[in-house]
């Protein structure tokens, strides 16, 4: 039987177009910080987006429109922590470090997810279409639901078209060259990677129905950009 406090996280967290991404209790290795007065957490939940519906949501928020910070950021910070604070826990952010939390760390730990050739944590259903956006920390011991059984869709996927499509190399068997990237989306000829989201991770076939939309991947490419110094 799981604890009644997932039941009320989901409920929340649905209003908003997000949901638990699983969870697991910290082990040492795991780098979870410690609680106030130096109390271990007994469990970390943690909290994303899966498909298109966080953007429902995100994009008539005033966050959306404003140009201080980012406005993803500010808009996850400010309906988290009121949701943390209501059922007891403290909540942690993979922005606003440092310090910066091993989030992908976590997520293979709560989801037995691993990465795909972008680097990006694949999921058996929601393809390369799914985020991080905090961490719940508990000083208590919650009962989880068995998490599903990892696999890998990539091992199958003898095409790989994420690493053929990128018209300008950027993805490899050895890495991601990130500022090729940035240039290329950044010029004349990145139109459609601009307003379109990256060829790349468009090509994958998993999960391609869980594709975000057109605003969204022109609102996440202009933030790489920007973080690249090619924006503007």
């Amino acid at each position: 039987m799981t604890d009644p406090v997932l039941d009320d996280l989901a409920a929340a967290l649905a209003l908003h177009g997000m949901k638990l991404r699983g969870g697991f209790t910290p082990a040492p290795e795991d780098a979870v910080p410690l609680l106030g007065s130096g109390r271990q957490a007994r469990t970390l939940l943690l909290v994303g987006n899966v498909g298109p519906a966080i953007y429902r949501h995100f994009f008539v928020a005033g966050e959306s429109v404003t140009a201080t910070g980012d406005p993803l950021d500010n808009w996850t910070r400010r309906l988290i922590e009121p949701i943390a604070a209501r059922v007891g826990a403290l909540a942690l952010f993979p922005f606003g470090g440092p310090p910066w939390h091993p989030f992908q760390r976590w997520a293979k730990r709560a989801e037995a997810l691993k990465a795909s050739p972008l680097g990006i944590l694949i999921h058996p259903e929601f393809g390369l279409w799914h985020a991080y956006r905090a961490a719940l920390l508990f000083d208590r011991e919650i009962a989880l639901p068995g998490g599903p059984v990892g696999t890998h869709p990539c091992d199958d996927c003898a095409a790989k078209p994420c690493l053929s499509t990128c018209p300008v190399g950027a993805i490899t068997p050895g890495g991601y060259a990130a500022k090729t990237c940035a240039s290329h989306v950044a010029s004349p000829a990145g139109s459609d990677c601009r307003s379109g989201g990256c060829l790349a991770r468009r090509a994958c076939p998993v999960g391609r129905e869980q594709t975000y939309p057109a605003r969204a991947m022109e609102f996440h490419m202009a933030a790489f950009l920007k973080g690249q110094a090619l924006g503007g």
